[in-house]
Parts: C-alpha cells; structure tokens; sequence
C-alpha cells in the first residue's frame, strides 16, 4: 500500500511529520512517499525546518491514499491560481484510483480547488473554514471538527487534527485493533496543560 503525500514549499509541518510518524506504525507493508513536483527537492516547510521530498510527480503513477497537507497562504494562493497547475493537476490525476483521498487543515482548500471535494462533507482550519465556503458545491461540516469521514473522503481541521484523522485512516484500512496499537506506540493520549476554546472566524485570510 502507497500512501503519499505531495508536498510544496512553505507547507506546514505537523500536517506532513505527524501523520507521516501515525502512517509508518500501521504497518510494515505500507509505504509512505513525500512526493514533490520534481524528485530529490528539498523543501523548507512554513516554519524553516527543511527535508528532502525523494519522489517526484512523474515517479508515482498511482495511490492507494493521497494525503493532502495544508501551508502557508502565499503557498496557497500560488497552487490555487498562480500559472503552474502541476499540483493541481497530480490531486486530480492520482485521486481517479485512490481508495482514500485525504486533507488535514487548509490542504481541504487545495482538494477544492481541484474539485475533489464537490458533494462530500469536508472540514479545514476553523480561521480558513470562510474559505472552505467559497466553494458551494463543498458540504461544510458545521462547528470545528477534528474531521470528517464522507465515503473516501477524508478531511481534518488544523494542523493538529491530522495526528487524530491518520488514527482514522489506519482504522479505516487496518481496523480498529490496529488503530489502538498504534494509539499506545505513539502514547497519543493528549492532555494539554491549557484550555481554550476556537473562535469564529469573520473572512477569509486570503484571496485566490
């Protein structure tokens, strides 16, 4: 099984190493690719921390899950409307034959440009959900979800929430058993020493 996750300059951490570290405890037949527009590119995520995305566009005909991380907003809005439609392109071409296609935070937004969330429920950040609603075809879960599970859909909210939709991924391909075990590998029982509750958002913090 082939997970890969296309990555791009400035996209954000988390939403790719977390559910990456999930991923790789599944199972020793699943193998997860990073996958850039051109193989061996280094990239520099949103907040400096630099890795090599091994596989280019070309190398990977086809997916078993396509996981699609949020980024920057110049990143973004470069992907969604700048003259290069390569990544688009791959999203559209890859999802055809996906048994998963997945998004974590504003990854949902890249997913809908390329119109591949038109008639599912979908979810985002909760200060990029404005967005999300843009597109009226999209099903906007209400309030802020960690994620959202629709046919082979699968969106998640910010950044954080991809650790929880990559432990519903692995229960959706592996089973619940599975899903627990790598639950207690990872000790992924979070209790944050703070609390808070999310805002609404009032906009959209960009344009595309």
């Amino acid at each position: 099984m082939i997970i890969g996750i296309p990555v791009y300059q400035k996209v954000d951490l988390l939403d790719v190493t977390g559910p990456h570290e999930v991923f790789k405890w599944m199972s020793p037949e699943v193998e997860v690719r990073l996958i850039a527009e051109t193989a061996n590119t280094m990239i520099t995520t949103r907040d400096g921390f630099t890795f090599l995305a091994p596989h280019g566009f070309a190398d990977v005909p086809s997916l078993d899950v396509l996981w699609v991380p949020g980024g920057a907003p110049e990143a973004l809005k470069e992907i969604m409307s700048g003259p290069d439609t390569a990544y688009l392109d791959f999203l559209r071409s890859r999802s055809a034959t996906a048994q998963y296609v997945c998004s974590v935070c504003e990854g949902a937004l890249l997913l809908a440009q390329a119109g591949l969330l038109d008639g599912f429920a979908a979810t985002t950040h909760w200060a990029f959900i404005p967005c999300l609603k843009q597109f009226p075809d999209i099903k906007v879960a209400p309030g802020t979800p960690r994620f959202i599970h629709d046919r082979n859909r699968l969106t998640g909210g910010g950044i954080s929430s991809g650790l929880d939709e990559a432990l519903k991924l692995v229960e959706l391909l592996c089973g619940y058993k599975a899903a627990q075990d790598v639950q207690q590998t990872l000790q992924y029982y979070p209790d944050p020493p703070v609390k808070s509750t999310l805002p609404q958002a009032m906009g959209c913090p960009f344009s595309w």
